[in-house]
């Protein structure tokens, strides 16, 4: 990823082939079940709770109905994360917040000293 520090995986306009899905798989480490969303999507429906899946199979459903996948996914040169909640993202950023740091709804995640909140 020469020249970019972060990318938000817009995969509803853009959706993944199955290597870019598979590698971000592998970058992030869940497996496919743990990448589903199902509030929202045919996830009900298609009964894709049930065992019964296979990982490939999953992974066909996302591909299929791209908004089966969860988001955002965020990927920057240091890994790649299911960013939920959002302040996720600083996991996988290379400097430390140093500065406050807000959610766009005001609840604080960094403190006007550096200091993540949990």
């Amino acid at each position: 990823m020469p020249g970019s520090s972060l990318t938000v995986v817009e995969y509803i306009k853009t959706p993944p082939d199955r290597a870019s899905l598979v590698d971000l798989l592998k970058r992030m480490n869940p497996r496919p079940r743990e990448l589903l969303r199902d509030k929202g999507t045919p996830y009900a429906q298609l009964r894709l709770a049930e065992t019964r899946w296979t990982d490939d199979q999953l992974i066909d459903q996302m591909l299929a109905d791209p908004i089966l996948i969860n988001r955002p996914i965020i990927v920057t040169p240091w890994g790649a994360k299911l960013c939920r909640p959002s302040e996720a993202v600083l996991d996988i950023l290379p400097l430390a917040q140093k500065r406050s740091f807000s959610k766009e709804y005001g609840e604080v995640v960094i403190d006007s000293e550096g200091q993540r909140l949990r």
